[in-house]
């Protein structure tokens, strides 16, 4: 006899202690040998078939009382766990129960109380059993989605809630004699093989008004939603536009809030980044992220508030990187214009009356993510007059000038340098669109002065601890750096306006001296930023004097003395990676700029062997050395 034969026809002691032979049909059933054995746990006899045959039938007196009372045994036979082997039965009986309720109302609890059962551990009796029934077993979890069609807040509250403990896996209540746990992540995998996550976002259509059963969802997706798999599921659903939209809908528990931007977060790191912000780029979407963002920065005063208002504007700053994104029509950039400048600029916008921000973290953060903002919504042309009605580059001004002593800031010395620092850089976005705006503000003179007291011997514990920063601790080179950058971004726009001011102000003869200041300066730890430093120098010098004469009779010996320098280089040095390669690449752009054509400065380049010099570093490069 085979051994699947011995199986069937094997016998089984029934709870009277008489012994039987089993049916020889292919029938789940579990056998009890003693009563001490079904006090650890073991299985009843069920017979799923009968069950599921009792449901079927239709044209008996008294049907309904025993089709209730064998799902009760049922649901008593398994209140320790599913076999994996039951469960494809167990769930076509949950099936079953569900297709009454319409027309039999009582069989709701027997619904409920099988759902139950679904959050319990499913066991296998052999270790086989979680690939041969996973079939099964991702068709029966399949199911829990389409009953979310059932109009009944309990079943539905219920499935959401066996979702949930799928991710919070518990051992058995009783050892079951025979059967061990499945891997905890089964059902999770399971779950994503069925496509729960896809009909779970689809059942959100039928809960408009139905806040308690909404919340429960967005509780189960937010569960979901932190696997790639169910994350491109949710996508075919359109379910970062399904939530986005109704970000704003009532809800005094804060939790829809919570829950749908938890779920944002987890579809744009998990699913294809362009699919979920294409979802979101729209109109209804903006409108509800915009309407959230503010309520939350006018009456967002928790902790718990201030940190969901910097999440809300990481993900609008996402979505408004999507080029055509309606920012403008929807009056979101024009809001955030006046969230990040309303503290430099005053207004009387009613928006922002009576607002002020702390030096928390969280209000730390909130302002370099609307000065990061500002950076990306530049990039749209059309919003160029709203940073111009929002006096924008006057509020980011009023961060380049020398920390001012005795004076009450909001911020501490380390946030108050950072922002500094960020408010530099986004200038040097700004600036290049807004010219007039740039010399309106004497923007020249404001960074010239800025950079003379970079090189001052005024003392400045730079704490250096930013991204901003690096490079610069315990000195004034990461300001002077970005100072320096604002002014190459000015330059590169070659408006003559701003570089004769700039040349009037003696310009390139600060920026030599800073150059030869960098070099009696710099020690190992700063080789980097010094390099980045010079090379900017150059390249400032560069397009100052490119086809100015004048110019570059102001540039003079002293401008070649440092080019010189620079072509002095040991060879070795281009390979370290510091920036060496690029500060050369500055420099001979340097001596065609600011030296050839000025016939004094040329005399000098060859007097002091610079055209022996430049072969030199030719050669090096043909050999390979550079």
């Amino acid at each position: 006899m085979s051994k699947p034969e011995a199986a069937a026809t094997a016998e089984v002691q029934e709870p009277d202690g008489k012994i039987r032979s089993s049916s020889p049909r292919h029938i789940r059933v579990v056998g009890v040998l003693t009563e001490d054995e079904e006090a650890q746990g073991a299985f009843k006899t069920m017979d799923l078939n009968r069950v599921i045959n009792l449901l079927e039938e239709t044209d008996k007196d008294d049907l309904e009382e025993k089709q209730l009372n064998s799902v009760k045994k049922l649901v008593q036979c398994y209140q320790n766990g599913l076999p994996l082997r039951d469960l494809a039965q167990i769930f076509k009986i949950l099936n079953l129960c569900a297709e009454k309720i319409e027309n039999q109302p009582h069989f709701i609890e027997s619904a409920f109380n099988i759902l139950k059962l679904c959050g319990l551990p499913f066991l296998k009796k052999k270790i086989s059993d979680e690939i041969t029934y996973a079939e099964d077993t991702a068709n029966s979890i399949a199911l829990l989605g389409e009953l979310m069609k059932i109009p009944n807040s309990e079943l539905r509250i219920q499935i959401c809630k066996c979702i949930i403990d799928f991710y919070h896996a518990e051992p058995p209540k009783k050892h079951i004699t025979g059967y061990q746990q499945a891997n905890s992540s089964y059902k999770i995998k399971m779950a994503e093989v069925s496509g729960l996550a896809k009909t779970m976002v689809e059942s959100l259509t039928l809960l408009e008004n139905q806040l308690v059963e909404k919340l429960w969802v967005l509780k189960a997706l937010q569960h979901l939603s932190t696997s790639e798999v169910n994350c491109t599921l949710m996508m075919k659903a359109q379910a970062a536009r399904e939530i986005c939209a109704h970000l704003n809908d009532p809800d005094p528990s804060g939790q829809l809030l919570f829950r749908s931007s938890e779920i944002l977060w987890n579809l744009l790191e998990k699913s294809p980044k362009e699919e979920t912000i294409q979802q979101l780029s729209n109109l209804e979407c903006l409108l509800a992220l915009k309407e959230v963002f503010k309520n939350l920065f006018m009456r967002g005063f928790s902790h718990y508030d201030c940190q969901l208002r910097n999440d809300i504007l990481v993900i609008t700053t996402i979505i408004a990187q999507n080029p055509g994104t309606p920012m403008i029509e929807c009056g979101f950039t024009r809001d955030l214009i006046l969230f990040a400048t309303f503290t430099e600029v005053k207004s009387q916008n009613p928006l922002v009356k009576g607002l002020k921000l702390s030096n928390s973290y969280e209000d730390f953060e909130l302002k370099k993510l609307l000065f990061n903002i500002i950076v990306i919504l530049c990039k749209d042309l059309p919003t160029i007059q709203l940073l111009i009605d929002g006096k924008v580059i006057l509020a980011l001004f009023t961060y380049v000038k020398k920390p001012e002593k005795h004076k009450i800031m909001e911020w501490s010395a380390a946030q108050y340098e950072e922002l500094q620092l960020h408010a530099i850089a986004t200038l040097s976005s700004v600036a290049p669109l807004l010219t007039e705006e740039y010399m309106l503000c004497q923007g020249n003179a404001r960074v010239l002065a800025f950079l003379e007291w970079c090189e001052s011997e005024d003392s400045l514990f730079s704490h250096g601890n930013s991204f901003h920063g690096t490079g610069g601790r315990g000195s004034k080179f990461a300001q002077m750096r970005y100072s320096l950058r604002l002014l190459r971004a000015m330059v590169y726009t070659e408006d003559e306006t701003i570089n004769n001011d700039l040349c009037e102000k003696g310009t390139i003869q600060q920026l030599i001296g800073v150059f030869k200041n960098t070099i009696s300066k710099s020690n190992d730890k700063e080789e980097a930023i010094v390099l980045e430093i010079q090379s900017d120098i150059l390249l400032i010098l560069s397009g100052l004097c490119e086809h100015h004469i004048p110019r570059k009779e102001i540039f003079g010996t002293e401008g070649v003395d440092i080019i010189l320098h620079v072509m002095k280089t040991d060879p070795t040095k281009l390979q370290i990676g510091l920036g060496y390669n690029v500060l050369l690449l500055s420099t001979l752009d340097s001596i065609w700029c600011c030296i050839l054509g000025c016939y004094a400065s040329e005399d000098y380049f060859l007097e002091k062997e610079g055209i022996f010099l430049l072969l030199d570093l030719l050669a090096g490069f043909s050999d390979g050395k550079a």
